[in-house]
């Protein structure tokens, strides 16, 4: 152990932030390829991120339940990222947004097969008081690697490569995940507690303290559209391809620099605290979106937008590993992923329409109201003391 880590939560963090690396070098140029290279409108972006993100949300509590059942993690795991890193090059290649669409499924749907088990297992590698800080600690490595995938994607295209060629340079460090992920091992199943199991099949079993909290972030999901439409905001007041590269390694820098000192800090004041200092970040992050005038106002709102998502994406996920029964962890990771994640779906595809025929204002103004509502809930759904963090 070091800085009392395990080996198998840091075998995870390097294959996450390899993987991360690779995914992320594709991503901010995405949205770019897509209404330049290829010609699709806005619409079509937000069905492409729709459409990927429901592949992982449709697989992720049928993979968590299963793991739970056979009391494994790993075979889901290798299963994921080597379907992901399948289809990334398929990106490359396409002639048309339909076919980034399908590549993009496959691509999410190896992310839906690997997350809850994956999730499961940092739990399963970590101590019960400790859950912010790993998950936390994950969530550097992962994010560490969204800042190199989008600088390495920005220094190709400053030598002059293609949106194509550089998409097809992502392979190289998904390869390399490939190796990292061999030093991860299966945590060996604990033995049953005496009485009655709870059954991976039966969500009921999951708790109230857990459905409280999923509603909570639920009904924020249903304004939080995928980030490709803050890349095209910052477009559309007027950054260039680089400078929209380079604001989003900006807000991937302080997410990664964040999430690990957040994490911990959510350990010893309390989860929830945290999350709700998050959702009032990215209410003001997303109003300052819709009112901004010029490119100039992306750079702190990128750089505070990762304040957002540090305090908010590793705590959740320690959060549900909290409140799941031992033997569900997988199967919590899973059926909150399914939850908030189909609300972030629909929210991707309305903001979609909204950007065509209202404007971008709207889709911020969703963002920014849903972010205050869901605060609101989290906050009168609070189960009694002692059950949570």
């Amino acid at each position: 152990m070091r800085l009392g880590i395990t080996r198998n939560v840091w075998a995870m963090g390097w294959t996450s932030l390899l993987n991360d690396a690779s995914s992320e070098l594709l991503y901010p140029i995405l949205p770019l390829f897509l209404t330049i290279t290829l010609g699709a409108p806005a619409s079509a972006v937000g069905a492409v991120e729709g459409a990927a993100d429901a592949a992982a949300q449709v697989v992720g509590l049928a993979m968590g339940r299963r793991s739970d059942r056979i009391r494994r993690r790993m075979p889901f795991v290798w299963t994921g990222y080597t379907l992901s890193n399948i289809a990334k090059p398929l990106v490359a290649v396409a002639p048309a947004w339909g076919w980034v669409m399908g590549a993009r499924v496959v691509d999410r749907t190896g992310k839906g097969i690997r997350t809850a088990p994956r999730d499961a297992l940092l739990r399963d590698s970590s101590g019960p008081s400790r859950t912010g800080f790993v998950f936390g600690f994950h969530r550097f490595m992962d994010s560490l690697g969204a800042v190199i995938g989008p600088l390495i994607a920005l220094a190709l295209l400053e030598a002059g490569l293609s949106f194509r060629q550089v998409i097809a340079v992502a392979i190289v460090p998904a390869v390399l995940s490939m190796f990292a992920l061999r030093r991860i091992r299966d945590i060996p199943a604990l033995p049953h507690e005496p009485g009655p199991q709870p059954d991976p099949h039966r969500l009921s079993d999951m708790g109230r303290p857990f459905w409280t909290f999923t509603i909570s972030w639920t009904v924020f999901s249903l304004g939080n559209s995928a980030d490709v439409f803050l890349l095209l905001r910052a477009k559309d007041l007027g950054l260039s391809v680089t400078a929209v590269v380079l604001s989003y390694a900006l807000y991937n820098t302080l997410y990664s620099g964040l999430s690990w000192p957040l994490g911990h800090l959510s350990d010893r004041v309390g989860k929830r605290r945290v999350l709700a200092v998050g959702l009032l970040v990215f209410a003001g992050v997303y109003a300052g979106f819709g009112l901004a005038g010029s490119g100039a106002a992306v750079w702190p709102l990128m750089a505070i937008y990762g304040v957002y998502i540090a305090a908010t994406d590793g705590v959740s996920k320690a959060l549900v590993s909290d409140l799941s029964p031992a033997a569900l962890r997988a199967t919590g990771q899973g059926a909150f992923k399914l939850a908030t994640g189909a609300a972030a779906v629909a929210a991707s595809l309305v903001a979609g329409v909204l950007w065509q025929t209202v404007g971008p204002g709207a889709v911020f103004a969703l963002g920014a109201g849903a972010a205050l509502l869901g605060l609101l809930t989290l906050a009168v759904t609070r189960p009694a003391r002692g059950l949570t963090s």
